[in-house]
């Protein structure tokens, strides 16, 4: 199945403001039943594994209302892993105030080197093309101290054909539009690896997870003083 660029409406927050409220809350329950929480979960649990950490900090790209945020955090926490989450997102009217926040760019980030533990995106990387995936990943190396996490959908017929039986599910028009947008121009494992590989990751580990998700754990280099 071939990657097709469609553009998707929230991105531009493209209809009425009950349309895009009703996008958000889709969005929401997608990511606590349909794998996208399981899959950060995971991911920082992997890096907290590594790093012998019980608590770190994460700088949650295009994190939105923070909805995935408080999920993950709920997770975690239940097996004594604390996580401290700053979002970042370029559209004000993606923000709520829950969390620490900032209206940025993710490709050039407002942060120091090494400003956070991890640096995560859910469903945000699929929205880029091959050479600004390239570029946000050694973005977020550098703000980083350990791993880039990278939670997003895997691109197949069958997820496709899923994203269509999900109209009775949600609640907006735009989520109508932008659910099959986003499987169309999503990559396959094989693509993402492929473009990693281009990336000053010193690694990179990714797994599927539940319900067509990719996790991605591109590591950082150690850092020399």
């Amino acid at each position: 199945m071939k990657r097709v660029v469609v553009p998707e409406l929230l991105d531009t927050d493209s209809g009425s403001p009950h349309d895009i409220e009703g996008s958000l809350a889709d969005l929401r329950m997608i990511n606590r039943w349909f794998g996208g929480v399981h899959t950060m979960a995971g991911l920082i649990r992997k890096v907290a594994a590594r790093q012998k950490i019980n608590s770190l900090s994460w700088l949650d790209a295009a994190g939105s209302s923070g909805d995935v945020a408080a999920l993950t955090g709920e997770s975690l926490s239940r097996s004594g892993l604390q996580v401290h989450p700053v979002l970042l997102d370029s559209a004000v009217t993606h923000l709520n105030g829950k969390y620490p926040s900032v209206c940025s760019d993710a490709m050039k980030m407002p942060f120091r080197d090494n400003s956070f533990d991890v640096v995560g995106s859910t469903l945000f990387v699929h929205h880029l093309e091959p050479l600004q995936i390239i570029a946000f990943i050694n973005e977020a190396l550098r703000v980083c101290r350990y791993a880039v996490l990278i939670n997003d959908l895997v691109r197949s017929r069958m997820h496709l054909a899923m994203s269509y039986a999900g109209y009775l599910l949600y609640r907006s028009p735009l989520t109508r539009h932008d659910a099959v947008a986003s499987v169309r121009r999503a990559y396959t494992v094989e693509e993402m690896n492929a473009l990693l590989k281009q990336t000053s990751a010193a690694s990179v580990d990714i797994q599927r997870f539940f319900m067509f998700r990719m996790g991605v754990i591109a590591w950082k280099r150690p850092i020399t003083i």
